[in-house]
Protein backbone atom coordinates (compact mmCIF):
# COMPACT_ATOMS: atom_id res chain seq x y z
CA UNK A 1 0.00 0.00 0.00
CA UNK A 2 1.26 3.07 -0.92
CA UNK A 3 2.02 5.62 1.85
CA UNK A 4 1.40 9.24 1.23
CA UNK A 5 2.94 11.79 3.14
CA UNK A 6 1.90 15.01 5.03
CA UNK A 7 3.70 17.96 6.82
CA UNK A 8 3.15 16.78 10.27
CA UNK A 9 2.85 20.15 11.26
CA UNK A 10 -0.26 21.48 9.63
CA UNK A 11 -2.29 23.62 10.67
CA UNK A 12 -5.77 24.66 9.31
CA UNK A 13 -5.08 28.26 10.62
CA UNK A 14 -1.98 28.18 8.94
CA UNK A 15 -1.16 30.69 6.31
CA UNK A 16 -0.95 29.30 2.94
CA UNK A 17 2.95 30.34 1.92
CA UNK A 18 4.37 30.15 -2.00
CA UNK A 19 7.92 27.86 -2.84
CA UNK A 20 10.22 28.62 -4.74
CA UNK A 21 12.71 25.62 -5.94
CA UNK A 22 15.80 27.05 -7.29
CA UNK A 23 17.53 23.91 -9.01
CA UNK A 24 20.74 23.19 -10.74
CA UNK A 25 22.83 20.56 -11.94
CA UNK A 26 24.50 19.27 -9.20
CA UNK A 27 27.85 18.95 -7.37
CA UNK A 28 29.87 16.25 -5.74
CA UNK A 29 30.41 16.49 -2.22
CA UNK A 30 33.86 16.22 -2.26
CA UNK A 31 36.69 16.54 -4.84
CA UNK A 32 37.48 13.14 -4.31
CA UNK A 33 37.06 9.86 -6.26
CA UNK A 34 34.83 7.91 -3.89
CA UNK A 35 32.48 11.13 -3.91
CA UNK A 36 32.76 11.78 -7.67
CA UNK A 37 31.90 7.73 -8.23
CA UNK A 38 28.85 8.33 -6.17
CA UNK A 39 28.11 11.51 -8.24
CA UNK A 40 28.33 10.55 -11.53
CA UNK A 41 26.71 7.03 -10.76
CA UNK A 42 23.43 9.09 -10.32
CA UNK A 43 23.98 11.76 -12.89
CA UNK A 44 24.97 9.42 -15.92
CA UNK A 45 22.04 6.78 -14.62
CA UNK A 46 19.49 9.54 -15.36
CA UNK A 47 17.48 8.14 -18.72
CA UNK A 48 17.49 11.98 -20.07
CA UNK A 49 20.95 12.36 -19.76
CA UNK A 50 22.23 9.47 -21.88
CA UNK A 51 19.68 7.85 -23.86
CA UNK A 52 20.86 4.41 -24.80
CA UNK A 53 19.33 0.92 -23.76
CA UNK A 54 19.44 0.81 -19.87
CA UNK A 55 21.20 -2.59 -19.96
CA UNK A 56 24.00 -1.64 -22.38
CA UNK A 57 24.63 1.89 -20.55
CA UNK A 58 24.64 0.05 -17.42
CA UNK A 59 27.03 -1.94 -18.75
CA UNK A 60 29.41 0.51 -19.70
CA UNK A 61 28.74 2.87 -16.87
CA UNK A 62 29.55 0.47 -14.43
CA UNK A 63 32.04 -1.86 -16.20
CA UNK A 64 33.84 1.20 -17.37
CA UNK A 65 33.37 4.31 -16.80
CA UNK A 66 33.21 4.62 -12.98
CA UNK A 67 36.23 2.63 -12.74
CA UNK A 68 38.30 5.27 -14.46
CA UNK A 69 36.63 8.66 -14.81
CA UNK A 70 36.09 8.98 -11.10
CA UNK A 71 39.53 9.51 -10.45
CA UNK A 72 40.30 11.67 -13.12
CA UNK A 73 37.15 13.80 -12.71
CA UNK A 74 38.34 14.55 -8.71
CA UNK A 75 41.34 15.76 -9.97
CA UNK A 76 39.76 18.41 -12.13
CA UNK A 77 37.96 19.17 -8.97
CA UNK A 78 40.41 19.49 -7.20
CA UNK A 79 41.70 22.40 -9.20
CA UNK A 80 38.54 24.93 -8.64
CA UNK A 81 37.59 23.58 -5.10
CA UNK A 82 37.69 26.42 -2.43
CA UNK A 83 37.66 26.84 1.32
CA UNK A 84 33.93 26.94 1.24
CA UNK A 85 33.55 24.38 -1.00
CA UNK A 86 32.30 23.66 -4.88
CA UNK A 87 32.01 26.63 -6.75
CA UNK A 88 28.45 25.76 -8.06
CA UNK A 89 27.28 25.43 -4.60
CA UNK A 90 28.49 28.41 -3.02
CA UNK A 91 27.26 30.18 -5.96
CA UNK A 92 23.94 28.79 -6.41
CA UNK A 93 23.65 29.52 -2.38
CA UNK A 94 24.67 33.05 -2.81
CA UNK A 95 21.84 33.20 -5.53
CA UNK A 96 19.01 31.47 -3.61
CA UNK A 97 19.60 34.31 -0.81
CA UNK A 98 19.78 37.19 -3.01
CA UNK A 99 16.50 35.34 -4.88
CA UNK A 100 14.74 35.48 -1.96
CA UNK A 101 15.68 39.20 -0.64
CA UNK A 102 14.44 40.05 -3.60
CA UNK A 103 11.14 38.05 -3.62
CA UNK A 104 9.82 38.78 0.00
CA UNK A 105 8.32 42.14 -1.02
CA UNK A 106 6.22 41.21 -4.04
CA UNK A 107 4.02 38.79 -1.75
CA UNK A 108 1.32 40.02 0.66
CA UNK A 109 1.67 35.66 1.59
CA UNK A 110 4.70 34.06 3.19
CA UNK A 111 7.63 33.22 0.56
CA UNK A 112 9.69 30.17 0.67
CA UNK A 113 13.16 30.01 -1.30
CA UNK A 114 14.84 26.29 -1.34
CA UNK A 115 17.73 24.77 -3.28
CA UNK A 116 17.69 21.27 -4.45
CA UNK A 117 20.36 20.01 -6.98
CA UNK A 118 19.31 17.21 -9.49
CA UNK A 119 22.36 15.29 -8.67
CA UNK A 120 23.81 15.49 -5.33
CA UNK A 121 22.99 17.37 -2.11
CA UNK A 122 20.61 19.05 -0.86
CA UNK A 123 18.79 17.41 -3.62
CA UNK A 124 15.39 18.37 -5.06
CA UNK A 125 13.65 16.07 -2.34
CA UNK A 126 15.11 17.20 0.56
CA UNK A 127 14.22 20.85 -0.66
CA UNK A 128 10.57 19.76 -1.63
CA UNK A 129 10.62 18.39 1.68
CA UNK A 130 11.03 21.74 3.38
CA UNK A 131 8.89 23.78 1.35
CA UNK A 132 5.57 21.33 2.37
CA UNK A 133 7.27 21.41 5.90
CA UNK A 134 7.08 25.26 5.54
CA UNK A 135 3.23 25.14 4.62
CA UNK A 136 3.29 26.19 0.64
CA UNK A 137 0.33 25.15 -1.32
CA UNK A 138 1.96 27.04 -4.48
CA UNK A 139 5.34 25.98 -5.69
CA UNK A 140 7.22 27.68 -8.80
CA UNK A 141 10.34 25.68 -10.28
CA UNK A 142 13.20 28.17 -11.43
CA UNK A 143 15.50 25.57 -13.11
CA UNK A 144 18.87 27.41 -13.62
CA UNK A 145 19.05 26.39 -17.47
CA UNK A 146 18.40 29.35 -19.81
CA UNK A 147 18.37 27.37 -23.02
CA UNK A 148 16.05 23.96 -22.46
CA UNK A 149 17.01 20.52 -23.16
CA UNK A 150 15.82 17.16 -22.25
CA UNK A 151 18.77 16.05 -20.85
CA UNK A 152 18.92 19.35 -18.10
CA UNK A 153 15.44 20.81 -17.87
CA UNK A 154 13.24 17.50 -18.59
CA UNK A 155 14.94 15.88 -16.42
CA UNK A 156 14.37 18.65 -13.39
CA UNK A 157 10.39 17.74 -14.42
CA UNK A 158 10.80 14.78 -13.84
CA UNK A 159 12.58 14.39 -10.61
CA UNK A 160 10.34 17.29 -9.05
CA UNK A 161 7.35 15.08 -10.11
CA UNK A 162 8.79 11.97 -8.81
CA UNK A 163 9.11 13.23 -5.52
CA UNK A 164 5.30 15.04 -5.53
CA UNK A 165 3.79 11.52 -5.97
CA UNK A 166 3.77 10.27 -2.36
CA UNK A 167 2.74 13.45 -1.18
CA UNK A 168 -0.79 13.77 -0.33
CA UNK A 169 -1.61 17.75 -0.71
CA UNK A 170 0.31 18.35 -4.02
CA UNK A 171 0.96 22.32 -4.56
CA UNK A 172 -0.30 23.84 -7.77
CA UNK A 173 2.50 23.72 -9.72
CA UNK A 174 4.10 26.12 -12.28
CA UNK A 175 7.64 25.25 -14.08
CA UNK A 176 9.87 27.84 -16.19
CA UNK A 177 11.47 26.17 -19.14
CA UNK A 178 13.82 28.43 -20.21
CA UNK A 179 14.63 32.02 -20.69
CA UNK A 180 16.96 31.83 -23.28
CA UNK A 181 15.76 35.30 -25.11
CA UNK A 182 14.63 37.55 -22.19
CA UNK A 183 15.20 40.73 -22.32
CA UNK A 184 17.00 40.77 -19.02
CA UNK A 185 18.43 37.63 -19.31
CA UNK A 186 20.52 39.32 -23.04
CA UNK A 187 20.61 42.18 -21.23
CA UNK A 188 23.14 41.36 -18.12
CA UNK A 189 24.93 39.28 -20.49
CA UNK A 190 25.81 41.93 -22.64
CA UNK A 191 26.82 43.65 -19.83
CA UNK A 192 28.97 41.32 -18.57
CA UNK A 193 30.93 41.56 -21.76
CA UNK A 194 30.90 45.13 -22.28
CA UNK A 195 32.58 45.51 -18.75
CA UNK A 196 35.83 43.85 -20.12
CA UNK A 197 36.02 46.73 -23.01
CA UNK A 198 37.01 44.74 -25.72
CA UNK A 199 37.08 45.99 -29.33
CA UNK A 200 36.32 42.69 -31.62
CA UNK A 201 37.60 42.20 -34.57
CA UNK A 202 39.79 40.31 -37.03
CA UNK A 203 42.07 39.55 -34.21
CA UNK A 204 40.57 39.67 -31.54
CA UNK A 205 37.30 37.57 -30.97
CA UNK A 206 34.79 36.90 -28.56
CA UNK A 207 32.91 33.23 -28.44
CA UNK A 208 29.76 32.44 -26.70
CA UNK A 209 30.33 28.84 -25.29
CA UNK A 210 27.49 26.52 -24.49
CA UNK A 211 27.23 23.07 -23.19
CA UNK A 212 27.18 20.24 -26.15
CA UNK A 213 24.81 17.96 -26.30
CA UNK A 214 24.63 14.50 -28.91
CA UNK A 215 23.96 15.67 -32.22
CA UNK A 216 20.96 12.99 -32.12
CA UNK A 217 18.98 14.92 -29.50
CA UNK A 218 19.10 17.57 -31.87
CA UNK A 219 17.28 15.41 -34.67
CA UNK A 220 14.75 14.24 -32.60
CA UNK A 221 13.24 17.69 -31.62
CA UNK A 222 15.16 18.96 -28.44
CA UNK A 223 15.10 22.71 -28.99
CA UNK A 224 18.79 22.94 -27.10
CA UNK A 225 20.69 23.94 -30.03
CA UNK A 226 18.24 26.59 -31.52
CA UNK A 227 17.90 28.51 -28.43
CA UNK A 228 21.46 28.23 -28.15
CA UNK A 229 22.31 30.16 -31.03
CA UNK A 230 19.69 32.59 -30.67
CA UNK A 231 21.02 34.07 -27.23
CA UNK A 232 24.39 34.16 -28.77
CA UNK A 233 22.70 36.21 -31.88
CA UNK A 234 20.71 39.01 -29.59
CA UNK A 235 23.69 39.30 -27.37
CA UNK A 236 25.76 39.83 -30.30
CA UNK A 237 23.14 42.25 -31.55
CA UNK A 238 22.92 43.92 -28.73
CA UNK A 239 26.61 44.71 -28.30
CA UNK A 240 26.56 45.82 -32.04
CA UNK A 241 29.54 43.29 -33.25
CA UNK A 242 30.32 42.21 -36.89
CA UNK A 243 29.28 38.98 -37.63
CA UNK A 244 33.01 38.09 -38.28
CA UNK A 245 34.17 38.80 -34.91
CA UNK A 246 31.71 36.23 -32.75
CA UNK A 247 31.42 32.62 -32.99
CA UNK A 248 28.94 29.85 -31.17
CA UNK A 249 30.42 26.45 -30.37
CA UNK A 250 29.70 23.78 -28.12
CA UNK A 251 32.17 22.17 -25.40
CA UNK A 252 32.45 19.45 -22.77
CA UNK A 253 31.38 16.42 -25.22
CA UNK A 254 31.69 13.00 -24.05
CA UNK A 255 31.96 9.73 -26.10
CA UNK A 256 33.29 8.85 -29.60
CA UNK A 257 29.61 9.73 -30.67
CA UNK A 258 28.77 13.69 -33.15
CA UNK A 259 27.97 15.88 -30.53
CA UNK A 260 26.51 19.55 -31.66
CA UNK A 261 29.01 21.37 -33.92
CA UNK A 262 31.62 23.51 -34.10
CA UNK A 263 33.21 21.67 -31.09
CA UNK A 264 35.04 25.11 -28.89
CA UNK A 265 38.59 23.34 -28.73
CA UNK A 266 37.80 23.19 -32.64
CA UNK A 267 37.29 27.06 -32.92
CA UNK A 268 39.97 27.96 -30.78
CA UNK A 269 42.70 25.99 -32.33
CA UNK A 270 41.42 27.37 -35.91
CA UNK A 271 41.85 30.70 -34.30
CA UNK A 272 44.78 30.72 -33.31
CA UNK A 273 46.51 28.96 -36.07
CA UNK A 274 45.14 31.33 -38.33
CA UNK A 275 46.23 34.86 -36.80
CA UNK A 276 43.54 35.75 -34.04
CA UNK A 277 45.60 36.91 -31.67
CA UNK A 278 43.11 37.41 -28.64
CA UNK A 279 39.62 36.02 -27.43
CA UNK A 280 37.35 36.40 -25.05
CA UNK A 281 35.28 33.27 -23.86
CA UNK A 282 31.73 33.51 -22.49
CA UNK A 283 29.29 30.17 -21.60
CA UNK A 284 26.03 31.96 -21.51
CA UNK A 285 24.11 28.80 -20.73
CA UNK A 286 25.84 28.23 -17.38
CA UNK A 287 24.30 30.61 -14.86
CA UNK A 288 26.99 29.88 -12.26
CA UNK A 289 30.29 29.01 -12.10
CA UNK A 290 31.31 26.05 -12.32
CA UNK A 291 34.03 23.01 -13.55
CA UNK A 292 33.35 23.04 -16.54
CA UNK A 293 33.77 27.20 -16.94
CA UNK A 294 36.48 27.26 -14.40
CA UNK A 295 38.49 24.38 -15.35
CA UNK A 296 37.59 23.08 -18.75
CA UNK A 297 37.36 26.51 -20.38
CA UNK A 298 39.63 28.69 -18.03
CA UNK A 299 42.37 26.09 -17.73
CA UNK A 300 42.26 23.85 -20.14
CA UNK A 301 40.91 25.93 -23.38
CA UNK A 302 43.40 28.91 -22.36
CA UNK A 303 46.31 26.44 -22.22
CA UNK A 304 44.98 25.14 -25.98
CA UNK A 305 44.65 28.72 -27.67
CA UNK A 306 47.81 29.85 -26.40
CA UNK A 307 50.33 27.10 -27.50
CA UNK A 308 48.63 27.15 -30.65
CA UNK A 309 49.54 30.63 -31.12
CA UNK A 310 47.15 33.14 -29.43
CA UNK A 311 48.49 35.82 -27.52
CA UNK A 312 45.46 36.77 -25.35
CA UNK A 313 42.64 34.28 -23.46
CA UNK A 314 39.76 35.79 -21.20
CA UNK A 315 37.00 34.20 -19.88
CA UNK A 316 34.59 36.23 -19.32
CA UNK A 317 32.81 34.91 -15.39
CA UNK A 318 29.22 33.38 -15.37
CA UNK A 319 26.73 35.70 -14.17
CA UNK A 320 26.72 34.23 -10.81
CA UNK A 321 25.15 36.77 -8.03
CA UNK A 322 25.20 39.90 -10.49
CA UNK A 323 22.72 41.97 -9.52
CA UNK A 324 21.17 42.21 -12.85
CA UNK A 325 21.30 38.40 -12.49
CA UNK A 326 19.55 38.61 -9.73
CA UNK A 327 16.72 40.43 -11.15
CA UNK A 328 16.43 38.15 -14.03
CA UNK A 329 15.59 35.50 -12.05
CA UNK A 330 13.22 37.24 -9.58
CA UNK A 331 11.52 38.64 -12.25
CA UNK A 332 10.85 35.50 -14.22
CA UNK A 333 9.41 33.82 -11.21
CA UNK A 334 7.17 36.89 -9.97
CA UNK A 335 6.15 37.39 -14.05
CA UNK A 336 5.11 34.00 -14.02
CA UNK A 337 3.14 33.86 -10.48
CA UNK A 338 1.81 37.56 -10.89
CA UNK A 339 -1.76 36.09 -9.70
CA UNK A 340 -0.72 35.07 -6.23
CA UNK A 341 0.89 37.74 -5.26
CA UNK A 342 -1.85 39.19 -3.46
CA UNK A 343 -3.20 35.98 -1.35
CA UNK A 344 -3.35 36.64 2.71
CA UNK A 345 -5.72 35.47 4.92
CA UNK A 346 -6.08 37.65 8.20
CA UNK A 347 -5.19 36.44 11.29
CA UNK A 348 -9.61 36.83 12.06
CA UNK A 349 -10.25 34.76 9.10
CA UNK A 350 -7.75 32.44 9.66
CA UNK A 351 -9.00 31.89 13.48
CA UNK A 352 -12.69 31.17 11.80
CA UNK A 353 -11.09 28.82 9.47
CA UNK A 354 -9.60 26.83 12.40
CA UNK A 355 -13.02 26.84 14.62
CA UNK A 356 -14.93 25.75 11.48
CA UNK A 357 -12.15 22.75 10.71
CA UNK A 358 -12.64 21.66 14.49
CA UNK A 359 -16.55 21.73 14.09
CA UNK A 360 -16.02 19.03 11.50
CA UNK A 361 -13.67 16.39 13.17
CA UNK A 362 -10.17 18.13 12.61
CA UNK A 363 -8.00 18.29 15.67
CA UNK A 364 -5.24 21.27 14.23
Amino acid sequence: MTRFTAPDNFRHDQEPGVGVLVSNLGTPDAPTARALRRYLGEFLADPRVVELPRPLWRLILHGVILRTRPRRSAAAYEKVWTDAGSPLAVHSSLQCEAIARELTPAYRAPVHVELGFRYGQPSIKTAISKLLAAGIDKLIVLPLYPQYSGSTTASTFDEVTRQLQSVRRIPELRFIDSYHDQRLYIDALAASIREHGQQYSATHRLLFSFHGIPRRYLLAGDPYHCQCHKTARLVAERLGLADDSWATSFQSRLGREEWLRPYTDEILTEWATNGVSGVDVICPGFSADCLETLEEVDMQYRELFLGKGGQQFHYIAALNERRDHIDLLAALVTSATSDWQQRHLPDIERARTLERARALGAVS
